[in-house]
């Protein structure tokens, strides 16, 4: 089955002090119909970047999309003309932004930048454009909808902004939505109201949903598939339940260690991974977390490893990109077990 989504070897740079700084580099995901993948990793990994090249939404310069395919529905978007990229861009895919204060437009109302989309993209007269906007500010939990709609965003609160670009970016019910860290401003009640709504939308359209988050806990519930993204590349992936259960790459085992467990013992310190990511601008010849992991390896400063099945030959959806896999193949075939 061909893809709703696919992203082949995209990389993207930037330029800053001089030098080209290697943001993504070949990335590679593919998202079907009614999927919910999730992208995960510590920020300045990636996760971002490589979502707003999908839309076009890269400001060049400074920035610069290196290589790489992006294709919706078979059709190649990277290069598309702007004409035909906005006829997709927030109708057919969408995009829930991570900063709604500095994603709205100040000047104007919270009605008037709902109902623009709904006139630009399904041809909505004002009136129409007005009801079908307060009645999505109602479904994801605005108080009183009608009159936000007169709202400008500095009068509204973190997480009533963002429950507006939440709105925004389902009118279109779109094929295909792009979450950016869509419920870190709100309560944990409306944020079970949210990521409902969201697989209500899925069931009833069938929307691939791409979820870009810190909480590994919404991931668990609501994904199908992980990514993780450590200085811009893809270090593992794998379906949820197989990731959360026996994840392979130490950056992963460190991510799902620092989670607080209601099992941890009254002053137990939580578990941190030492260090901080590397400079994207001098990232190391071989892997870029070694200087943070415990288990490296002496040719992990050298090589970097590549992102690869578990088992060879085996599911393409079970990759990591670490040495120690090898490690464990050569062992295991010294045992006379199958490589």
């Amino acid at each position: 089955m061909q893809p709703l989504l696919e992203i082949q070897d995209l990389s993207v740079s930037f330029a800053a002090r001089g030098e080209r700084v290697r943001a993504v580099q070949n990335v590679s995901y593919h998202l079907q119909a009614g999927e919910t993948l999730g992208l995960v990793g510590e920020s300045g990994s990636g996760k971002t970047v490589s979502s707003l090249a999908l839309l076009g939404l890269i400001p060049l310069p400074p920035g610069r999309i290196d290589s790489g395919s992006v294709r919706f529905e078979g059709q190649e978007l990277l290069g598309l003309p702007a004409r035909q990229l906005r006829r997709i861009r927030g109708k057919r895919i969408a995009m829930i932004f991570q900063d709604p204060m500095t994603s709205l437009n100040p000047l104007l109302s919270v009605g008037r930048q709902l109902t623009e989309v709904l006139e630009v993209h399904l041809g909505l007269g004002r009136r129409e454009a007005r009801k079908r906007a307060a009645k999505k500010l109602g479904e994801v939990g605005l108080a009183d909808p009608e009159a936000r709609l007169d709202s400008f965003p500095h009068e509204l609160s973190g997480g009533m902004r963002q429950r507006v670009m939440i709105a925004m970016a389902l009118l279109c019910d779109p094929a295909v939505l792009l979450a950016d860290e869509p419920t870190t401003a709100l309560d944990v009640t409306i944020q079970a109201q949210i990521l409902e709504l969201l697989k209500e939308q899925q069931e009833r359209h069938g929307m691939a949903l791409l979820m870009i988050t810190h909480d590994l806990g919404v991931v668990a519930g609501m994904a199908d598939r992980v990514n993780v993204m450590y200085a811009g590349r893809l270090v593992e992936s794998g379906s949820t339940r197989e990731l959360f259960r026996a994840p392979l790459h130490p950056y992963t085992q460190g991510l799902l260690a620092s989670v607080p467990r209601l099992g941890h013992a009254p002053g137990e310190r939580l578990f941190s991974i030492e260090g901080v990511p590397p400079d994207l601008a001098a990232l190391p010849a071989g892997c870029a977390f070694d200087a943070r992991c415990e288990q490296r390896l002496e040719r992990c400063c050298d090589e970097r490893p590549s992102l690869e099945p578990e088992i060879p030959g085996g599911s393409p959806e079970r990759q990591a990109a670490c040495h120690l896999i090898d490690e464990a193949r050569r062992m295991t075939a010294a045992q006379g077990g199958p490589a």
